[in-house]
């Protein structure tokens, strides 16, 4: 069979199944096949499925170790835990009180409901968080804005 042929028949079956898969799941199924088809399998299924040959192989060899070692249950999570970006109230702890002093001289409430809204822009707070020492987007304003009860 040409190499193109195994390429296109590993694409059928990875598009039927890609929707009900998560992450660990494809690399799971990825390294199962490059498995299955032995020599230059690794890079057919690496071709078919645009996925890295590292991110295969380093599978394939925790496949090796939990087959040696059955004592090793298979992890739920799917990544390490704590990983990802913090948040900016995270990183500049400070920030949610400094905004507050700024919007408050501008903020506007109806007494009847719990909405409160501000008259500056979040482009004008984001220069004036920038300029005091607090670099942050206007976007990121805008959602620490809707997470003190400020309607956008």
């Amino acid at each position: 069979m040409l190499k193109s042929d195994v390429i296109k028949q590993i694409t059928v079956k990875y598009s039927a199944l890609v929707d009900l898969m998560d992450e660990r799941l494809r690399r799971q199924w990825a390294a199962a096949e490059a498995q299955a088809y032995g020599w230059g399998g690794l890079q057919a299924i690496s071709a078919a499925i645009s996925m890295s040959p590292n991110t295969i192989r380093n599978r394939l060899r925790e496949l090796d170790i939990r087959e040696k070692n059955t004592n090793n249950p298979i992890p739920i999570r799917l990544r390490k835990e704590g990983g990802g970006r913090k948040s900016c109230t995270a990183n500049d702890p400070g920030i949610t009180a400094i905004l507050e002093q700024l919007i408050e001289p501008m903020t506007r409430r109806d007494p009847m409901s719990p909405l409160r809204w501000t008259c500056l822009s979040t482009n004008n707070l984001d220069s004036a968080l920038t300029k005091k020492g607090h670099p942050i987007s206007p976007r990121t304003v805008g959602r620490l804005l809707g997470a003190n009860g400020y309607s956008l």
